[in-house]
């Protein structure tokens, strides 16, 4: 085979008695139903390795040379409650891949069977969490937000069951890393500070070799977390993503995203958008999600508290509000066409924001039709979506001026708010419709919605029906966690 990827794997050789070695369990009948051609090219995989003779490789059935799959052991708080040991129940680090420009990444496949991590799970999923999770990771690495990418999906003749069978599936993603701040937490837990340290060493060796050796080592590694972390944060919200399930087992270490189950993009406007059907409570509301990171941030802090000083520990996590705030300013002033800063901007921005909750107004509609505003003449498509036109004009006129202090004219703030504002976002009634073609293998509407997803910025008549807003039936789908 040629060009067969190598694989240099540190996990596996650095951190034993911190994982279960351990095969995938293939699926009966199992075989390839989609792969993701861009993130093979990405990661220089030939085409070869796709077809038919191959595609035991992605269903875990045969393993790559080199490759040393393992179950990672972690533990968490889920939903504020300590739940103890948790760990890959479904997944499997196959390896992770060295490549030409020096970086490695994990090759991680997910429904591979039970692991001693499973609880009373089955170590399956589901064809259509597998999908929502290609979709999800492509549409926000497209919108230039940190992510896990998924390499293909494997469907099955074999059924899982969950409220009622389903077919069985198998997700091959790839990132930098999966280490959570579950990861810390489980040796916390378990006294074992010199593993916890271990895992740090770990860590900062692998992906912050600047700061190994340094005095200060660890703190600048937290902050530098911290601040990853309220960056995503801040992108998350800013496009109007709902993760579902910010557990502290669901958060990376790297401050990517990782884990997509009942997540959605909004669609109305609604702070308080609950996309998991099982959060009763609200924690993981969208507007929620800002204070929720910083309290995991406290719990990998807690964690830590071994390794440094309290005072340490508080420089750190004290830097995650300014770091927030700073970036998510950056991005709502990129949204609403401003090149500077200035004192009235929040004032614009929550004006707006509270336009569209009273109107009930899609979020991602709403700045779009802003990119196409005019300035110059007072002119603004946004205006006949609007019932209280009269509240909009009063809004509009300090947006105007505002933007007329600027040195920019509309044409090029124009296309420097459409290169930030999508047409197309990954909407739950899209996805819906791409699970129910592929329980049918066909891909062919996946393959159109990816097209999408992955030009996001673009008009493109010929996907026109994607940018649409949703249908009555696709406003009131029920997410939950059920893979």
């Amino acid at each position: 085979m040629a060009n067969t990827p190598i694989f240099n794997n540190s996990y596996h050789r650095q951190l034993p008695g911190f994982y279960t070695e351990l095969m995938p369990a293939p699926l009966r009948g199992a075989r390839l139903l989609y792969h993701n051609s861009e993130l093979a090219r990405e990661l220089a995989l030939d085409d070869d390795l796709f077809a038919e003779p191959h595609s035991a490789i992605w269903s875990g059935e045969r393993l790559l040379p080199g490759m040393q799959p393992l179950a990672q052991v972690y533990s968490g708080h889920q939903f504020g409650v300590w739940a103890g040991q948790l760990g890959d129940g479904r997944g499997i680090l196959l390896g992770e891949q060295q490549l030409a420009d020096g970086r490695s990444v994990d090759w991680h496949l997910k429904g591979a069977g039970k692991t001693p991590y499973s609880r009373m799970g089955d170590g399956r999923a589901v064809l259509r969490s597998v999908v929502r999770e290609f979709l999800a990771s492509e549409a926000l690495h497209h919108l230039g937000i940190g992510t896990t990418r998924a390499l293909t999906i494997v469907t099955s003749d074999e059924p899982v069951w969950r409220e009622k069978p389903e077919p069985g599936a198998m997700l091959l993603r790839v990132a930098d890393s999966h280490v959570r701040f579950g990861h810390f937490e489980h040796f916390y837990y378990r006294r074992e500070t010199e593993k916890v340290r271990q895992l740090a060493d770990y860590v900062i060796g692998r992906h912050w070799p600047q700061l190994a050796g340094q005095a200060d080592a660890y703190r600048l590694w937290l902050t530098d977390v911290v601040e990853r972390t309220a960056r995503t944060i801040a992108q998350w919200q800013a496009v109007g993503f709902a993760h579902g399930v910010m557990n502290t087992d669901n958060m990376s270490i790297l401050g990517i995203t990782i884990d997509y189950g009942p997540y959605g993009f909004l669609d109305a406007y609604r702070p308080g958008y609950v996309c998991n059907h099982t959060d009763y409570q609200g924690r993981y509301a969208f507007d929620n999600q800002p204070a929720v990171a910083l309290w995991n941030l406290h719990r990998l802090g807690q964690a830590l508290s071994g390794l440094m000083p309290v005072s340490d520990l508080e420089q750190a996590l004290n830097c995650y509000e300014p770091a927030l705030m700073h970036a998510y300013g950056d991005e709502m002033r990129a949204k609403l066409g401003f090149a500077t800063r200035d004192k009235r901007d929040n004032d614009i921005l929550t004006g707006l924001l509270s336009l569209m909750d009273r109107e009930g107004s899609d979020y991602t509609r709403v700045f779009r039709l802003l990119s196409d505003s005019e300035a110059a003449n007072s002119r603004s498509p946004l205006r006949d979506e609007m019932k209280d036109m009269a509240g909009f004009d009063r809004w509009f006129e300090v947006y105007r001026q505002r933007v007329r202090e600027e040195d920019r004219d509309d044409e090029r703030r124009r296309q420097a708010m459409r290169a930030k504002n999508p047409n197309f976002i990954l909407r739950n009634y899209l996805a819906q419709q791409a699970i129910d073609g592929a329980e049918q293998n066909d891909t062919a509407f996946l393959h159109r919605l990816l097209q999408a997803l992955r030009h996001p910025y673009d008009d493109d008549p010929a996907l026109d029906d994607l940018a649409a807003l949703p249908p009555e039936w696709g406003r009131h789908l029920e997410i939950s966690c059920s893979s």
